[in-house]
This record gives C-alpha cells, structure tokens and sequence, in this order.
C-alpha cells in the first residue's frame, strides 16, 4: 500500500454538498469527502482515499479469518442456475433478489447474491474422506442483490463487497468448536475497527438448523434492526425471537433489556446439511459409512462496516476515522503566507517538506496537503477526510521552532519541537 501522497497529486476534491437525493449520514459524509462516488441508488465506487480505508477493514478481516484456519479463495460471481436448482434457492419466489441473466446461447445464470452452493459443489471434488475435514474457506467477493429499497448508503447496496466463510465439518461438536472461534474472530474484528464498544452479540433465529444463530448489530439511530440489549453481559435480543423461552435460555429478565435501533453488521449461521444433501456433499467416514458434511456460514459485509463507522464516527464537521482503519494516519498541513516577508514563505515549504520527508523515511502513513488553497479551506477539508493526527506547518510555528500537532477525535492541541522530527 502506498505510504504517502500528497494532496495535490489527489485527482479527487472534497464537496461542501451531498446529492440532494442522498439521505443517509454515512454516504452523505463519505461523498462530501471524497471516499466514495454515488452511481445511482444503491450503487457506489471506492474513490483512493475510501479504497484505502475498505482495504484496512479488509486486511483486519483477513487476519482474523486467517487465525481461525481459514484459507482464501474467490468464487465467480456468475451462478449456475442447475447448482441452485438442486438447493430450491433459484426461484424469485424463494430468493427474491436475483439479478438474472442470459448468455447468447439462451443459458440462463445468476449474479451470485452469496455462495452456498457454488461452494458446496466445489467441494465435491476435495472432500471425500473424514481425513478431508474440517475444511473452512473463505473469501472476498462481490455480491449483487436486487433490493427493493436501498436508503442507507454504503450500509444496503445492490452492488457490495462480502466476506463470506464456509466451514465444513465431520460433526457436531466439531462444527460447534469452530463455530465458537468464528463468534470470537467476529468480535476481534470489530473491536480491532473500532465499534467493539457498540457491538452486541445478538441471539435471532436458527430457523431449521439450530435454535439460534448469531447477528453483530451495532448502536446507531441510523440503523433498521431494533435489539433488547443487555448491557451487563454484552449481548442482545433479537426482536423477532424475544420471548420467555429465549430469557430462560439467556438466564436474563425482560427487565434487564434496554430497547435500541442497530444495524447488522455482520451473522453467522449453522446451515447443518441442507446443502450438503441437496449437493450429495458426503465423506466416507472411519466407520466406511457416507455421511453428510455438516456446515455453517459466516458473513461480514466490510461496505457495511465502513458505513456503519462512518455513523457513529464523525461530528459536524466530518469523519473521525479510528486509527486502525484511517485511509492515512497523519495529515500534514502547510500554511504558506503569500504576504509574509520574503523568504518566509518558502521556509513553511521547507520545513513542511523536511517534516514529510521524515514521517516517510519512518513508514509513516502520510498525506501532505500542499496545495495552494486558504487555511480555512485546508482546516475544513481536513475535518472532514477525519485522519487521526494533524500537524500544521505555519509562519507562526516555525517562528517559535514548533509545529501544531492536533487530535481529530479529542480536538487536544499540542505543540512539537521541529527538532522532535529528527
């Protein structure tokens, strides 16, 4: 990844307006600031400062998947209809977010929506035997859903990056062990992004498979999901499944539970063998009897992510990025005084250059606004971007031999010897 860049060479300018038919926070603020560009409802591209920032949640993700035993792949986007025949799942009236459409010679695909099956089919051809399991894969991937209503930015896109795991296991208690790590990377990961704090474990329905699966909804009023959170023991209730037996099952009272609006950001499920039925995934095991795979689904959507710290991450005058996900780590600002005496103007440059110069030299991610713009303009632009760490280079400073170091989530100010920077 590219360490430095200076904000002259960025092709892409900051906006005082969202689209006037942008109605959610996260987009509004990731417009303004040059993250993301709107193409039409529901569909968004990652500009250079938001890839930058998609690909730090990413590399977090892949670290925790990779932790757990996960190996990497990428799946095609373009699904066999016979694949998802065998599953039920090819029907508008079962699936209801298909994109569909045909090859010149009439066959008929979809743009895959997730990857059960493709994945499930796969396998076939590397799990035959109990010495096979337990297998988990992973990937990153584009995923297409027709959505009927997509209001909430990069939070519900029809065009979206998923990670989604699989995992395969011999049994049960097989399955369930690895289950628990999934629950745990799941947390890391979202501790590590910074939303941990916000981010309950949410019991919801296990439908056929078990009776519950688990969502990762976090605290925003810009959320669709209302939860019953439990803020002593750090989980929550799903609406859907709130009831006496769930309260029993949880050893919480309906009492304890404090109503709120959330998002999903992220589930895992226990599929036990509904696909590997339907697809004849089966191994021989020790016994030389065939049995079923049995199998579980885990799913992050890091565009979710990103939207969702982009809500509750930011104030009036713009994003406050945390540091593990910043498209850059510091922002260095040079303010130039074209009336200033001569001379003085080119030592802010100088000494702004020498500062850069340095933080490259050290590995530091940097983006060096050097530009010839008005310092409100530079302050507000930088506001906006949210990089942690700001240092400003100015006549006044260096008179005093500092530069003004200020911290985009605190607004603490201090003052740093230019010497420090040796």
């Amino acid at each position: 990844m590219i360490r430095l860049m200076k904000q002259s060479h960025l092709f892409t300018k900051t906006r005082r307006e969202a689209p006037k038919d942008e109605v959610s926070k996260n987009a509004q603020l990731l417009i303004r600031a040059g993250f993301i560009h709107k193409e039409m409802a529901g569909i968004y591209s990652f500009l250079p400062l938001g890839l930058r920032t998609m690909n730090k949640i990413v590399g977090i993700i892949r670290e925790e998947m990779n932790a757990i035993g996960g190996q990497e792949l990428s799946l095609t986007a373009l699904q066999d209809k016979h694949i998802w025949e065998k599953s039920g799942r090819w029907s508008d009236e079962v699936l209801d977010v298909w994109f569909k459409t045909t090859l010149k010679n009439g066959t008929e695909l979809g743009l895959g929506t997730t990857h059960e099956e493709q994945l499930t089919n796969l396998m076939k051809d590397y799990i035959r035997s109990y010495r096979d399991l337990p297998a988990y894969a992973y990937q990153f991937q584009t995923k297409f859903r027709n959505e009927t209503r997509a209001k909430s930015g990069i939070m519900r896109c029809r065009e979206f990056l998923m990670k989604d795991l699989y995992s395969f296991s011999k049994n049960e208690a097989e399955h369930s062990a690895f289950y628990e790590k999934a629950k745990q990377a799941y947390v890391n990961v979202y501790k590590r992004v910074g939303i941990g704090d916000l981010t309950y474990i949410t019991f919801s329905s296990g439908g056929t498979f078990s009776k519950y699966s688990h969502e990762f909804q976090t605290l925003t009023e810009a959320g669709e999901d209302m939860i019953y959170v439990h803020e002593g023991k750090k989980i929550a209730v799903n609406k859907e499944v709130l009831n006496d037996e769930v309260l029993k099952d949880l050893g919480i009272s309906r009492a304890d539970l404090i109503e709120k609006k959330a998002v999903e950001v992220g589930n895992i499920f226990n599929l036990g063998t509904k696909f590997s039925d339907a697809l004849e995934l089966v191994f021989k095991d020790v016994d030389g009897t065939n049995k079923p795979v049995i199998m579980g689904s885990y799913g992050i959507g890091p565009g979710r992510v990103m939207g969702t710290i982009a809500e509750i991450c930011s104030d009036d005058k713009g994003l406050i990025w945390p540091e593990s996900v910043a498209p850059f780590a510091v922002h260095l600002i040079a303010l130039s005084n074209k009336k200033a005496v001569e001379g003085v103007e080119d030592q802010v440059k100088k000494v702004a250059d020498e500062i850069y110069a340095k933080f490259v030299k050290r590995g530091v991610e940097i983006l060096y606004d050097d530009r010839d713009a008005t310092a409100g303009e530079k302050f507000s632009d930088s506001d906006l971007i949210g990089i942690p760490i700001r240092y400003v280079v100015s006549e006044k400073t260096i008179a005093n031999g500092e530069v003004e170091m200020k911290d985009r989530k605190t607004g603490k100010v201090e003052m740093v010897n230019i010497s420090d920077f040796k």
